[in-house]
């Protein structure tokens, strides 16, 4: 987006040249990350033996928000937040470490996907970020509206096969085996509750949850004109900054844990945006006001040579 471009280079050049202090690795990932994991192994024991109605309830109440977080967590490592960009392959390797909660191999396809997002924003064909034609035209009713927010993680995993399918990569293949036999180890060592869990919690977190509020809070044009939007609520705290939204599109080589700090340097290009408080509130809307749907996104024909991840 050209306009985001020069907001950036007239910001760090410019008027506010201390931005390009907060352009550096954000090292407490890496400590954030294995603590995550760790309490996800230990969750995974404890499940084990509950009845499986318990297991359903950790799952969402427990595993859900840290499957979430872990997934915002990838999408920090994905900007080389943990090391840096000058070690971009050991950025690949976390993020696979990162992707064992998940249980779904994700975090290299992210990657390759996501940096799209970033530089063809609203890009037709090329950002997977925005829903297919089906999509819209089908989930365009509150009742189906919400079974389309539901079913997101489905959505989000089929849809890059659809709109900008991309052979498959060596780290790919790496990222399936090495999450294929995690939860083997899972399954054969603490049973099949436990691998449930592990499953579930992502699909539940990524769906119906207060935390997904940030999927359609991001890019869905509430107001016209306005396609992307930022949220300064708590859940902030749980999401890497995630819903600094603006300023991660203006800088996205600034770690999320940073951004606050970015909105302080520059008020006068953030504080008169629209922006939102709640992200539960976000998802009611969505799903009552007839006006909005998954059509509601700017959508760019690109012209010229596209260069992809």
């Amino acid at each position: 987006d050209t306009y985001l471009k020069f907001l950036s280079f007239y910001l760090s050049t410019g008027k506010h040249p201390e931005i390009k202090t907060l352009m550096k690795p954000d090292y407490n990932v890496i400590w954030l990350v294995v603590l995550m994991v760790f309490a996800q192994l230990v969750a995974l024991y404890l499940v084990k033996d509950l009845d499986w109605k318990w297991v359903v309830f950790w799952s969402y109440v427990f595993g859900s928000c840290l499957d979430h977080s872990m997934t915002l967590a990838i999408h920090e490592i994905a900007h080389n937040s943990a090391f840096g960009n000058s070690k971009a392959s050991w950025n690949r390797w976390f993020g696979m470490f990162a992707n064992l909660p998940l249980g779904f191999p994700y975090s290299i396809s992210f990657k390759r996907y996501h940096m799209d997002h970033h530089r063809y924003l609203g890009g037709d064909g090329i950002d997977v970020d925005i829903p297919t034609d089906f999509e819209g035209w089908f989930f365009c009713t509150r009742i189906r509206k919400l079974f389309w927010i539901i079913l997101q993680p489905l959505f989000y995993a089929i849809r890059p096969l659809c709109i900008n399918p991309k052979p498959i990569s060596r780290l790919e293949v790496i990222n399936l085996s090495i999450q294929f036999v995690f939860n083997a180890i899972v399954y054969y060592v603490l049973g099949a509750k436990s691998l449930f869990y592990l499953i579930a919690g992502a699909i539940l977190g990524l769906g119906l949850h207060p935390i997904s509020g940030h999927f359609i809070a991001e890019h869905y044009m509430f107001l016209k004109g306005h396609e992307t939007y930022s949220y300064y609520g708590p859940l902030n705290k749980l999401t890497f900054n995630v819903g600094y939204h603006n300023e991660h599109h203006d800088f996205p080589n600034i770690p999320g844990t940073s951004l606050p700090l970015l909105k302080k340097m520059a008020p006068e290009y953030y504080d008169h945006l629209p922006q939102y408080n709640s992200w539960i509130k976000v998802l009611y809307d969505f799903v009552m006001d007839d006006t909005i749907s998954p059509y509601s996104r700017m959508k760019r024909h690109l012209k010229g040579e596209v260069k992809q991840e």
